[in-house]
């Protein structure tokens, strides 16, 4: 066991050390053929033609990652959308997609054509990508997405992301090919509380940093304004609602949406709701040229929360003018997404809905740090929908987990596969430390018994083991002592990690807990293997037993002590397998020496 265990590690650090050799296109392309090689991309300079009429923000990503210029040698980048005459040639080529775009890549030559300015962006993202490789393969891309609004709804209660976070955030969606932002977080006053008020001065200017930020990165900034709790429905909210969007506009902010979720009293009226969005649409959104149709967050915006006989969601379905989307969570709070449920919901509101999909959001939660893979979801839905947004955790860094995976999905939904995207998120985001991120992972999958009823899988590879060892099957037990020392291992290789402080201050509370999770299972693991007749000496039942209840202590104290995160009732790893594996195996070991 112990060779085993040491062979094992050599081949996580290995494994770890070359991770970030290994590059893909992401999300996955409707259409790549790969060739043989075109260059190198050590050393590589490049020299650009038509990047005075390309897209502007297409151009500035390009050059913030290749070495732009004149000299001789350097690969030459064609670059453009449909219509300019650097990449006329190539138009009939050029994808008619919304957001699609053409890349080839050639031995000297470089070919970035879009069939819009987003499509040239996107078409760079994929060229970053290949260009990564230390060997530059010669390919042609022919790539459009599935969904049209794919991205984010940062819609949790607790605590809001920070202006940092949000800028990563919207790099992160650019690079990953999201395209929209919906700002709704429950904990901001002028959000929701204190709607008709505007934000103050400093608040303000970061609202314009984000629209411009996001802008940059193709992506759609659309702010959310939450009046339900309180709305009077006069003229004078009405005109507060649009005064309130006029000063977001006023920020640069071109997209809106009104949330009518989790409120109660008068304004849950569809009828009155349907009037507000008609009379938003008519008095702010035509007045303006460059304002996006509105998204509405219905009150009934679950199936199981939908009254039939009282006629809701049909009357926002037919009252509604038709350009507003309507978001759904699904057929309950916390829900995948199938063909059945989107046929259902979209005959009630005479348009494709728009999903709110809440996962990896954990505020019901908050013990709990969900980095496990995101599946469930229809592969048949694409057609059904006129947008998919993830609301993710308050911990942004550990959410780019599940929202790397949603980009794949919203992009290429036919060929997503979900434990490939989900082995790409974890070397994307952590690439010194993949397979350490990947093992720590595995333990944080489940969401534990909860309100909604929305549970995940966990640890599938050490299922069976916990299951034999539970039993009382010694290699079984071996084998559980090297997973648990094996996580221990990748908990200190993470902690070690430099590449991204973000991501370990966020997850300390856990990894710290899963030290003492994985020291705990040793001990109890040591102890079942303990010949009861035979121990003498210092390493006995008795000392093994005074540890494993010193080190329950100290995972007790951990998870009730100031490392948590505000709003964090406590702190749970490994909670579906591996702890109630360990509880019952040190409850029959304990059981059997009383015994003896």
């Amino acid at each position: 066991m112990k060779i085993k265990h040491i062979l094992s590690t050599m081949a996580l650090v290995a494994t770890t050390a070359a991770m970030a050799q290994q590059v893909t296109i992401s999300p996955i392309p409707q259409s790549v053929a790969w060739g043989d090689k075109a260059y190198d991309s050590a050393g590589a300079t490049y020299t650009l033609q038509g990047a005075d009429q390309a897209d502007a923000d297409a151009v500035r990503a390009l050059k913030a990652k290749c070495q732009v210029t004149d000299g001789a040698g350097a690969v030459t980048i064609v670059m453009g959308e449909r219509g300019d005459a650097a990449v006329a040639e190539y138009a009939g080529e050029i994808p008619e997609k919304a957001e699609g775009y053409l890349l080839k890549v050639e031995p000297g030559k470089v070919v970035i054509a879009g069939h819009d300015g987003a499509g040239t962006f996107y078409g760079v993202q994929s060229f970053l990508q290949v260009a990564a490789q230390p060997q530059v393969m010669s390919v042609t891309v022919k790539d459009w997405p599935d969904i049209v609004e794919r991205g984010v709804v940062e819609g949790f209660y607790g605590n809001n992301w920070s202006q940092t976070d949000r800028i990563r955030q919207f790099q992160f969606y650019g690079a990953n090919k999201m395209n929209v932002y919906i700002y709704g977080p429950k904990d901001d006053p002028y959000h929701r509380g204190r709607w008709r008020e505007n934000y103050p001065t400093a608040q303000a200017e970061k609202m314009r940093e984000l629209a411009r930020v996001a802008k940059e990165n193709k992506v759609k900034f659309v702010w959310a304004v939450h009046p339900g709790n309180d709305i009077k429905w006069n003229a004078t909210d009405e005109k507060n609602v649009v005064n309130k969007l006029e000063s977001m506009y006023a920020l640069g902010i071109r997209s809106f949406a009104v949330f009518f979720d989790d409120i109660s009293g008068e304004g849950t009226s569809g009828i009155k709701q349907a009037q507000l969005m008609n009379y938003v649409t008519d008095n702010f959104v035509r007045k303006h040229d460059d304002v996006d149709p509105l998204i509405i967050c219905p009150t009934e915006y679950n199936r199981g929360w939908a009254n039939e006989k009282g006629g809701y969601l049909r009357t926002l379905g037919s009252d509604m003018d038709k350009s507003v989307e309507i978001m759904w969570t699904g057929n309950s709070v916390v829900h995948t997404i199938d063909k059945e449920s989107m046929e259902w919901i979209n005959e009630r509101i005479q348009r494709k809905g728009y999903i709110w999909l809440n996962f990896p959001v954990s505020d019901f939660v908050r013990d709990h740090i969900l980095l496990g893979p995101t599946y469930g979801n229809g592969l048949d839905i694409a057609e059904d929908l006129s947008g998919f947004v993830s609301n993710p955790m308050e911990h942004a860094e550990s959410s780019k987990i599940a929202l790397y995976s949603i980009a794949d999905y919203t992009w290429n939904m036919k060929n997503y596969d979900y434990m490939s995207s989900w082995d790409k998120a974890l070397k994307d985001l952590l690439p010194e430390s993949a397979e350490a991120l990947k093992i720590w992972a595995s333990y944080n999958e489940d969401l534990g018994p909860n309100g909604h009823g929305f549970r995940r899988d966990e640890s599938r590879e050490l299922q069976p083991i916990a299951k034999a060892a539970v039993k009382g099957d010694k290699n079984a037990i071996a084998q559980l002592y090297g997973k648990c020392m094996e996580l221990e291992l990748a908990i200190n290789l993470l902690l070690a990690d430099k590449t991204n402080p973000a991501l370990i201050v966020e997850q300390r509370p856990w990894l710290e807990y899963g030290k003492l999770v994985a020291q705990f299972g040793m001990n109890v693991c040591a102890t079942a293997m303990t010949d009861l007749d035979k121990a003498s000496g210092f390493v006995n039942f008795d000392n093994l037993y005074k540890e494993a209840r010193s080190i329950q202590a100290q995972m007790y104290n951990l998870a009730n002590s100031d490392i948590l995160h505000p709003h964090q009732p406590g702190i749970k790893v490994g909670s579906l397998v591996l702890v109630p594996a360990l509880n019952e195996i040190f409850a029959n070991t304990v059981n059997a020496y009383n015994a003896t």
